[in-house]
């Protein structure tokens, strides 16, 4: 599979062993003269296999006459060893091929994934994603590898067999087909309920996965909880179902395996008593070898191909949570950008092609804000809006801060800025540019955010602060880690920059992985910087330090900032207080304890200083 497409499913195919075999050949678009020569491969050795039953029948022949049979006997051993090599050779080149299916797909699923929409990541839980992209497409690639295999061979060596066989002895045909077309109708009326199956015993893996990466990343919080029997509990349910769903599989598939072994032994024991009956009468002893051999060459790759076709199932079962995936919405490639194919990765900070300046403007005109809203309008769900009218902008080198209670819209104006959603109503602009006429890339390019989450990957120090920007020299990064107060940090740690972290960044503390972050949004020189809760972690002198950090920052772009806590924004160049998602109030802080009830609150409420029966502000201070 080369393409960034999954193949649609056939409309008949979702318990249709046919339609399952059809969509597992679609699954090998761009693989077919791959395929091409090993089936030419496969037929040649089914051909040198399909002539040692003819040699055999004149081996038994000779040997009753008296003639020599070393020379037979030498080309039999040959044709056996010619027949082994080029089987060899042709399942060889069918496995490469299924590995390489299979690789298209987990490079399109990991694609997929990470230019899903935000709104998709919020309806399915990682870890059950991440399944799909591991334990189903190993699933599936047993189908696509093995189970091609054996259809293609089976079926080309079961069609010879069969016209040899007609050639030999019609009569005794006829009945080796009659008992396999018996135990062929059983074995179809076990396949929908191996499929069926099959998928539940998978969507439980993903259960089982997604419960137990929820219980891990929360590890200390089940621990203080006491919770550690509360979540086995939870997680073993899962296993039982998985449990539950692979034992009926299993139940299925062990009463189509007799069916085929009963098939395979009644087709050999007819031809010994019929043949054997008919030896001296009709047949020579020769005809009743070879048509012995041709019954295995028949009988044996058509039950090889009733067990693939339950593994087909099986595979089916994976290959339909990996088809919901591909076709789950994604982000759409902007105006100027390049969708990347399948595996290909791009950097946030190169877009495809340039994209156009800002304009210039006129001799004593002001630039256009770095970021404005406009009238923004937006909900996570129809006839919920979170933000009403919203409108707001930030200047060029300047802090303009957000505060407001929670759930107020604060978060979601910078899910908005970052391109993460779309407004329902009104304008998000980038110097004068409508957003909505960029691409999602060039937007982020002037972008970089330090969130609450403070994301730190499993890497070195330095791995984490290049994170945006893997090009960067050690000179940059020295200062990015000096802009962000990092120093001690990295002064502290065992190799400094070098110094491998862990899992979410265990080596540091809460403070310290926002610091890191911070250096990391930095050294991507953005135009505006995007700070939720940058404080929330930090003791009063890192609070007073990150302050002094952000007055610093504004020389080289504009900065906007969520706080709750009112004495990290106090020296902000703007503030605007936010209550239900709507803009009730801005201004400076000293003005804002005059004119907002609310910001009075918030103030007080955090025990900042307010003085003079008018609600006249003193320098206010924080008390932590």
């Amino acid at each position: 599979m080369t393409g960034g497409q999954a193949p649609a499913p056939h409309p008949g195919a979702r318990h249709s062993a046919r339609g399952a075999v059809a969509v597992m050949y679609r699954l090998t678009a761009g693989h077919r003269p791959a395929i091409a020569v090993a089936t030419v491969f496969s037929v040649g050795a089914s051909a040198l296999g399909l002539a040692q039953p003819l040699l055999a029948q004149k081996i038994v022949d000779a040997s009753g006459h008296g003639r020599a049979l070393w020379p037979l006997l030498a080309l039999l051993a040959a044709l056996f060893l010619a027949e082994a090599a080029t089987s060899a050779l042709g399942r060889f080149l069918l496995e490469r091929m299924g590995e390489r299916v299979v690789r298209g797909l987990r490079l399109s699923l990991v694609s997929r994934l990470l230019r899903l929409e935000m709104r998709e990541m919020g309806r399915h839980r990682s870890a059950d994603l991440i399944s799909r992209v591991t334990a189903d497409t190993t699933l599936l690639r047993e189908a696509v590898a093995q189970s091609l295999v054996d259809l293609v061979t089976g079926a080309a060596v079961a069609t010879g067999a069969v016209v040899m066989m007609v050639l030999i002895d019609p009569l005794l045909l006829g009945l080796v087909i009659l008992t396999v077309a018996v135990a062929a109708a059983i074995v179809a009326s076990l396949l929908t309920g191996i499929r069926t199956a099959a998928e539940r015993m998978q969507a439980a893996v993903g259960e089982i996965a997604a419960d137990l990466e929820r219980a891990l990343g929360a590890l200390p919080m089940v621990r203080t909880h006491c919770a550690e029997e509360r979540e086995e509990r939870c997680i073993g349910s899962r296993v039982e179902g998985s449990y539950e769903a692979g034992v009926r599989t299993a139940k299925l598939a062990s009463v189509m395996s007799p069916v085929v072994e009963v098939a395979v032994q009644g087709s050999f024991l007819l031809v010994l008593v019929i043949g054997g009956m008919r030896v001296g009468r009709s047949d020579s002893l020769g005809d009743v070898v070879a048509f012995l051999l041709y019954a295995s060459y028949l009988v044996v790759p058509l039950s090889s191909v009733f067990r693939t076709i339950g593994q087909i199932q099986r595979g089916m079962g994976a290959y339909q949570r990996v088809d919901e995936v591909l076709h789950l919405p994604v982000e759409p490639a902007g105006p100027g950008f390049a969708q990347e194919a399948p595996g290909e990765t791009g950097e946030c900070r190169k877009p495809a092609s340039p994209s156009p300046s800002p304009a210039v403007p006129e001799p004593g005109e002001e630039p256009a804000p770095v970021l404005a809203l406009s009238d923004v309008w937006f909900g996570y769900g129809p006839d919920r809006p979170v933000l009403r009218g919203v409108s707001l902008t930030v200047p060029h080198h300047r802090m303009v801060a957000l505060v407001g209670r929670s759930g107020a819209g604060k978060s979601t104006v910078f899910s908005l800025v970052s391109r993460f959603y779309e407004p329902d109503g009104g304008a998000v602009l980038f110097d004068g540019r409508k957003a909505s006429s960029m691409g999602r890339r060039e937007c982020r390019s002037r972008v970089a955010v330090v969130d609450q989450s403070t994301h730190v990957v499993h890497g070195s120090l330095w791995d984490n602060i290049t994170y945006g920007a893997p090009d960067a020299s050690l000179p940059e990064v020295e200062e990015a880690v000096d802009r962000a107060n990092l120093r001690p940090v990295v002064d502290r740690l065992p190799g400094g920059l070098a110094c491998v972290l862990g899992e979410r960044g265990g080596a540091l503390s809460a403070g310290e992985r926002q610091r890191v972050a911070l250096a990391r949004a930095l050294l991507g020189e953005p135009s505006l910087l995007l700070l939720d809760e940058p404080t929330s972690h930090l003791d009063a002198l890192n609070e007073a330090a990150l302050s002094q950090v952000m007055q610093d920052i504004t020389k080289r772009c504009a900065v906007l900032v969520i706080a709750h806590r009112l004495s990290t924004v106090q020296n902000a160049d703007h503030i605007y207080v936010l209550d239900a998602g709507r803009v009730i109030a801005s201004g400076r802080h000293d003005e804002l304890l005059v004119r907002s009830d609310t910001y009075r609150e918030l103030a007080r409420a955090q025990s900042l200083r307010v003085s003079g029966a008018e609600g006249d502000a003193a320098a206010p201070s924080p008390v932590n």
